[in-house]
């Protein structure tokens, strides 16, 4: 009940605010927005971040460590005026390679675009807009690693448009699902849903998902977002097992989860302040029959929120061109807030943070950052606490 009044609370002061005399400016692209209004035939851009994070407690001494956490290039083509493709190609500290994103888009009218291939899952707002200027604090939101795994993509095919008179766009897909066994069960209850993300690479398919998004732009300054994801987990065992063997059956439908997840998100500036936050709840089905086939101990629900609050004190300095945004989050997840059968609740998994630190952008698209992050589970009575720094570009 408090993360919803929480999340009310927000919301609210929001929609109260005199919106018109905002002087906020536009909502930033992310990259791939940014390839998809280029009127070039090529266009190339990219965004990248390396960071330090350093553990402190007074009792044990704690080596820090310094990774370039990411490099992404990405490469769009118009081919024509309708038709697009965009791709992002992405290291990950150092010696991994991904492709993040490998899309084509075909425009029938802007409230109609057709778009099919590797595809960020449209769910709350850091799996789309997780670009390092476009965020607060050194790491992505611990609700965007448990709850809804950033970066989630799944190849799939769909529309996306924008309904220009109701200030709204939206996004509707079908999607591969998550890997939930292939010879052992990936979902737990301490990485979530995490160890799942297939993220295109020969992911295989037993039963399609979907996923969509609407958001609402209509107030100068604000965006309002309602996702969601439902279908189930996919399992090698179906691959080749005839229907009328009904152990086999048995087996390969104890290995998968039926998933109902939901978001509701909200980013709103006005002048200097910048508002955000955003919440997750997630059901899941049949996890007692896979808990007992895996060993594993998945939650039956799951939830995640934030609250986050910053100001920009340059905002109004005409002579000073760089921005200095002070700012303090609040959040909490629980990969067990529902459990199943003879599972018992673990407090371990029942998360509250605080993260509050400055983010100072150099210019729009190259910001250093440095924050604080207290992080303390139900199982605990000490925070654990880490200092990180960093700085992140996007072009």
């Amino acid at each position: 009940m408090k993360r919803i009044v929480l999340l009310a609370a927000l919301f609210a002061g929001i929609l109260s605010a005199n919106a018109q005399n905002t002087n906020a400016d536009e909502q930033q692209l992310n990259s791939a927005q940014r390839l998809l209004n280029s009127n070039q035939g090529l266009t190339i851009g990219g965004y990248g971040e390396v960071h330090f994070n350093q553990p402190m407690n007074s009792d044990t001494y704690n080596t820090g460590t310094l990774d370039v956490h990411r490099v992404v290039m990405l490469f769009g083509y118009n081919f024509n005026e309708k038709t697009q493709f965009v791709t992002e190609l992405e290291f990950e500290h150092v010696s991994e390679v991904y492709v993040e994103q490998a899309f084509i888009q075909h425009k029938l009218s802007n409230a109609f675009q057709f778009r099919g291939g590797l595809m960020l899952i449209p769910m709350g707002i850091v799996n789309e807009y997780h670009e390092p200027n476009t965020f607060n604090g050194v790491e992505r939101p611990l609700i965007d690693k448990y709850i809804a795994p950033t970066t989630w993509r799944e190849i799939g095919a769909g529309f996306t448009g924008n309904i220009l008179p109701a200030s709204i766009r939206y996004q509707a897909y079908v999607v591969g699902g998550f890997n939930g066994y292939d010879g052992s069960g990936k979902f737990s209850g301490k990485n979530g849903l995490r160890k799942g993300r297939q993220k295109g690479a020969e992911a295989y398919v037993s039963s399609p998902n979907f996923t969509g998004k609407i958001e609402y732009f209509g107030i100068r300054g604000l965006n309002i977002g309602l996702s969601g994801y439902f279908g189930d987990s996919q399992s090698t065992l179906y691959d080749g097992l005839d229907k009328s063997d009904k152990e086999g059956v048995a087996a390969a439908d104890s290995s998968t989860v039926g998933m109902a997840m939901i978001g509701l998100d909200a980013r709103y500036t006005y002048g200097g302040l910048q508002l955000r936050g955003q919440y997750y709840h997630t059901s899941l089905s049949n996890t007692k029959q896979y808990n007992e086939f895996t060993g594993n101990d998945l939650g039956s629900g799951m939830f995640g929120y934030y609250v986050e609050a910053g100001y920009d004190v340059f905002k109004h300095l005409d002579s000073v061109k760089t921005g200095l945004i002070p700012f303090v989050r609040y959040e909490a997840y629980d990969t067990h807030s529902k459990t199943d059968g003879n599972l018992a609740k673990n407090d371990a998994y029942d998360v509250k943070a605080i993260t509050t630190g400055l983010t100072l952008k150099l210019t729009q698209n190259a910001v250093l950052k440095a924050d604080m992050q207290f992080v303390k589970s139900a199982a605990s009575d000490e925070y654990a606490k880490t200092f990180n720094a960093g700085f992140g570009i996007m072009f």
